[in-house]
């Protein structure tokens, strides 16, 4: 079936067919429904299925609704069947559960946001947990007077030996020696052994100190009671 052009209604023969809006064209017949300029793939509007120039193209323009008591009761009508709606739902979907994909990256997010939750971090930090184990001092597993190291309770933090004396300004540039074995608990925290020299040193308060393993050259926060001053 020969296809008939969408301006002038005649045979359009492959050579000259135009095919735009959803129609055949002659290439001599798209032009501006409106003015009769000639158009071109580049430069026409299309407005319901016909081929309008820039100038022509007709403008869509907004409807005026005039603002009636009638309307206004209206208005308030569906708003008020959209909030009783709304609430509807609301109380449809109390109580419901919401699934999450249990896959191994789910579970690994999870498991770091556990070790890493504030009530780990205070409970490390001697607030009332038991984040740590009792350390060890080397060679005085046997001994009972003085050789067993600090532990921590659940009631006031770090117990069991005097801390080191602070200077009052706290500036920096002590040097301390380990009195025992710690592995760091947290990222901000530096290990470190026995008789280990930490130097530059910082209190930060009457638990930690900041500091330099002088062995590792790696640096961060230090429990207090595990050193003494040099």
């Amino acid at each position: 079936m020969s296809k008939k052009c969408a301006k002038c209604e005649k045979t359009v023969y492959p050579a000259e067919e135009l095919k735009c809006l959803d129609k055949s064209w002659h290439k001599t017949c798209f032009k501006c429904w409106e003015c009769g300029m000639q158009l071109t793939m580049k430069n026409y509007k299309g407005y319901n299925k016909s081929p309008y120039c820039n100038a022509h193209y007709p403008q869509t323009k907004h409807t005026v609704v005039a603002d009636t008591p009638e309307g206004r009761r209206l208005q308030k009508i569906t708003d008020m069947n959209s909030s009783i709606k709304y609430h509807e739902e609301f109380e449809k979907s109390k109580g419901t559960c919401t699934s999450v994909a249990d896959d191994p990256e789910t579970q690994r997010i999870k498991g770091l946001s556990s070790v890493i939750s504030p009530n780990s971090y205070s409970g490390g930090r001697g607030g009332g947990g038991t984040g740590y184990t009792q350390p060890q001092r080397r060679g005085d597993d046997d001994d009972d007077e003085g050789g067993s190291a600090p532990s921590y309770g659940g009631g006031g933090g770090r117990q069991g030996m005097p801390l080191p004396p602070a200077p009052a300004s706290h500036r920096g540039g002590l040097t301390y020696v380990a009195l025992y074995d710690y592995d760091a608990q947290d990222d901000d925290e530096v290990g470190f052994q026995e008789n280990d020299r930490i130097v530059n040193c910082e209190v930060i308060d009457e638990g930690w100190i900041t500091g330099t393993v002088e062995r590792t050259g790696r640096k961060g926060m230090i429990p207090a009671n595990y050193v003494e001053q040099a």
